[in-house]
């Protein structure tokens, strides 16, 4: 199963990818140019994780489509770009092939000063207009894994058989 992991520039996305798929974490990471793909298998299930580049040139839509849910990563204590983040988001899933795409939205970087809380999240990317797919939000920590357990059951629970 695929899924691609979207969002700005140093919001987390390679740090995420990491740690789901190797379990360790590091502070030096380089950023994404184009994309990484990384694979584990999960509770006999190979994930595949479209790690995309945040930069503008990419074109997130093209590696969203056919794909088991798409993982947008925020970086919560970033507020300056808050409303690119959300601009971007809502951009993004206003493209019908994409129509239907479960959405998993990250609050990453919890640990920082003035972080948004998952409410505020919400409220800041208003994720309660987004109507035509399941969309779930869930704060992590990638420097110690919090809550990438439930990240990594989310993905699980989104397994789809090709047919």
């Amino acid at each position: 199963m695929e899924f691609t992991l979207v969002g700005l520039p140093s919001a987390g996305k390679t740090s995420l990818a990491d740690v789901v798929t190797t379990g360790e974490y590091s502070e030096a990471v380089n950023p994404t140019l184009g994309f990484r793909i990384r694979k584990v298998m999960k509770e006999n299930v190979m994930i595949k994780l479209w790690d995309l580049a945040g930069q503008p040139r990419t074109r997130w839509e093209r590696y969203c489509c056919a794909v088991c849910g798409i993982v947008y990563v925020v970086d919560v204590a970033d507020q300056d770009n808050l409303s690119t983040s959300k601009s971007e988001l809502h951009d993004l899933l206003s493209k019908k092939s994409l129509i239907g795409t479960p959405l998993l939205v990250l609050g990453n970087k919890i640990d920082k000063e003035g972080a948004l809380n998952k409410q505020a999240l919400i409220d800041q990317m208003d994720l309660t207009a987004i109507t035509d797919r399941e969309v779930c939000c869930y704060m992590i920590l990638c420097k110690n894994s919090t809550n990438v357990d439930m990240v990594i059951d989310w993905l699980i629970k989104h397994f789809k058989f090709e047919s």
